[in-house]
């Protein structure tokens, strides 16, 4: 066991990937020499030499297509989009090619390729660099999604999504990057696409992923002083859902609440409340409610702490689902 942060988390297991597979390459600006803007890739193109960390150019289309070809050759790409907004350019690539090519094919290509995304906000940044893209992505059939909110899974996740023959989107939350965690490099990951209860509980159930899922925590445990147990939920994979987890927690404790900071209209937060007042009608106590950013652009840095769903807002959905 090791404690260390989500970015060297991040690290060891990309290194691991690298170790495991010749054909595993990563692509993206600044990841070889500087090592990433946020130092996730630091040290892996000494070691393992440019032509397998390769640092592209400032061309998101071009990373992403060019992983498309290495993808058919039978390499494993993994690609960074160096912000969440800079994704925008690789889009067409990444819905029209990486998401449609098995399908295309029948079954003849894969797309065994991960696209690492940083996303949300949270530190300070301009325009561009503070965005929650996954709905876009999630609605998109071909790709799988997944979000990681702790060291240990960063570790393991990110092995796992290259092992992965489908192609999966990859999303880092930048501002918890130096959070530290309990990282169990001998032990056993769970299902790369498998939710987890993070804190039990049974009065109402959290659901978070990525940065949120401290902010559930941290919600949970101030409930506590007013005797009121909450379980919470870390979804981990965004696409495939596991319902089964989600099914089971919000049976057992009738109330629901889904946390996100992408925009609340259209965010993954609608989906699951409509998955769970369809699985749990009978079960439920109160209506699903959802707590997100609001319906505009990410505002500049020094309104971006009224824009996020903080302890205070997801409190107060709390208070709304048990006064039913």
């Amino acid at each position: 066991m090791s404690r260390i942060t989500i970015g060297k988390a991040l690290n060891a297991g990309l290194r691991r990937a690298l170790e495991a597979d010749p054909k595993v390459v990563l692509a993206g600006e600044d990841i070889g020499k500087l090592g990433g803007v946020f130092r996730v890739t630091e040290g892996l193109q000494k070691d393992f030499g440019e032509a397998r960390v390769i640092d592209s150019p400032l061309a998101e289309s071009g990373i992403i297509g060019t992983a498309v070809g290495m993808a058919m050759r039978g390499y494993r790409p993994v690609c960074e989009m160096q912000f969440d907004g800079f994704t925008m350019p690789a889009f067409d690539q990444i819905v029209n090619q990486v998401a449609k090519m098995h399908n295309r094919s029948r079954g003849r290509i894969r797309m065994p390729m991960v696209i690492r995304i940083p996303f949300g906000g949270g530190i300070g940044a301009v325009e561009h660099h503070s965005e929650s893209p996954e709905s876009y992505f999630c609605h998109t059939a071909g790709l799988k999604v997944v979000s990681v909110s702790n060291a240990n899974d960063a570790y393991w996740m990110i092995q796992q999504a290259v092992a992965s023959d489908d192609p999966v989107i990859f999303f880092e939350p930048k501002r918890r990057y130096h959070e530290r965690g309990e990282v169990d490099e001998a032990g056993r990951p769970q299902p790369l696409h498998s939710a987890t209860i993070v804190k039990p509980g049974s009065d109402l159930t959290l659901l978070a992923y990525g940065p949120m899922v401290k902010v559930c925590v941290d919600a949970a445990t101030a409930a506590e002083d007013e005797d009121r147990n909450l379980e919470v939920i870390d979804l981990r994979s965004l696409s495939p859902l596991d319902m089964s987890v989600i099914i089971e927690s919000a049976q057992r404790t009738g109330r629901v609440v889904a946390v996100h900071e992408a925009a609340t209209s259209g965010g993954l937060g609608a989906e699951i409340a409509a998955r769970v007042t369809e699985r749990c009608f009978y079960s439920l106590e109160a209506p699903v409610l959802r707590v997100g950013g609001f319906d505009m652009p990410y505002p500049a840095s020094r309104l971006e702490d009224e824009y996020l769903p903080d302890l205070d807002r997801v409190l107060d959905a709390v208070d709304r689902s048990l006064a039913y």
